[in-house]
């Protein structure tokens, strides 16, 4: 008997939300959707930096930021990011240490600057294709968006005027 009435709870409570959501405007749905996803990246995030994740909490503070349309990355932005950290990370470049030295800077090789701006070396390239690769990464990993990623941006700089200076 208390399965019946169990039963008939749930389905009202499922009838009335339903009708509720029928009569909201889906602009109203999307916006409290976005918000929800949000917040509960946030948290995950939050959560996953105390328990020491500092690599995956910052993907998705990252991609929370894109769906509130705010100052954040799109997953292929942020596929490009993944991808210029893993180069400089096998070419010992860059560590996520804390006590790594941000003025010690070695040179790069005409392949791994060609690399990092994510061109190819055996095409013709110009002045202009380098200007587009270099801005189109320093947008994602600027200081001014993100402290942490000076590092990165000082090598991507080095790596412009290598690739820049082949060419001339």
């Amino acid at each position: 008997m208390n399965i019946l009435i169990y039963t008939l709870f749930l389905f009202a409570a499922i009838y009335i939300l339903l009708k509720i959501l029928a009569n909201i405007s889906s602009k109203k749905i999307s916006r409290q959707l976005r918000k929800l996803i949000f917040f509960s990246l946030i948290v995950l995030a939050i959560l996953m930096a105390f328990g020491g994740k500092f690599l995956l909490s910052l993907p998705l503070t990252l991609l929370s930021l894109a769906i509130v349309k705010l100052k954040g990355f799109s997953i292929f932005q942020l596929i490009g990011l993944f991808r210029l950290i893993q180069t400089l990370r096998r070419s010992g470049r860059f560590t996520f240490n804390q006590s790594q030295n941000i003025k010690n800077s070695t040179s790069l090789s005409l392949e791994e600057a060609y690399k990092i701006l994510n061109l190819n070396i055996k095409d013709k390239i110009t002045e202009n294709d380098v200007n587009k690769a270099y801005i189109n990464i320093q947008k994602k990993i600027h200081p001014d968006v993100s402290p942490e990623t000076a590092r990165l941006s000082m090598i991507v700089n080095e790596a412009k005027e290598i690739v820049l200076n082949n060419i001339s």
